[in-house]
């Protein structure tokens, strides 16, 4: 058996999930990829065991400007995608990781008030709403610690001008 092969499987599913809703639903995505609505159903139930195939993916993605199954597929893998185009500034680079932080904890904050407000927390909901916020959360933070890196190596920042503080 594979290592964490049940926590690699509800990654996949969250981004499918993620990706489906981005599309604008269940029927948008089925027509987007050719692939009937009960099919694009079973996707995005959390508790149906079918993953999308990459082709359908592939065509969300292009129609949503969105990477997110196939990020996780990386995350899974143990890999992580850049974008060997994009180069920004160290002031963008900090601020956008900060803004990323602030964005990923209201996320955390918002799916927590969700699964707490019953008062009773189920496996799918520590999964959903606590795990997946939390590991993204952490993957932001390391970001900005890498652009707090990049800033302190060169010598500081003044984010009026990006040049040098």
């Amino acid at each position: 058996m594979i290592p964490n092969a049940n926590a690699n499987h509800f990654r996949l599913k969250a981004a499918q999930r993620d990706l489906i809703a981005a599309a604008g639903g269940i029927e948008r995505a089925a027509e987007i990829v050719s692939y009937g609505k009960s099919t694009v159903g079973r996707w995005y139930n959390i508790e149906a065991p079918e993953i999308m195939p990459v082709d359908a993916a592939l065509r969300l993605e292009e129609e949503t400007d969105r990477f997110d199954f196939l990020n996780a597929l990386a995350v899974v893998r143990g890999r992580k995608l850049a974008d060997a185009t994009a180069r920004p500034t160290p002031a963008s680079d900090i601020l956008g990781s900060y803004a990323d932080v602030m964005r990923q904890v209201g996320e955390l904050s918002r799916s927590a008030g969700e699964a707490l407000a019953d008062g009773k927390v189920t496996p799918t909901e520590a999964k959903m709403m606590f795990d997946r916020p939390a590991a993204l959360l952490i993957e932001v933070l390391n970001e900005l610690r890498g652009a707090a890196a990049s800033v302190h190596g060169s010598g500081g920042l003044s984010v009026v001008d990006g040049g040098a503080g």
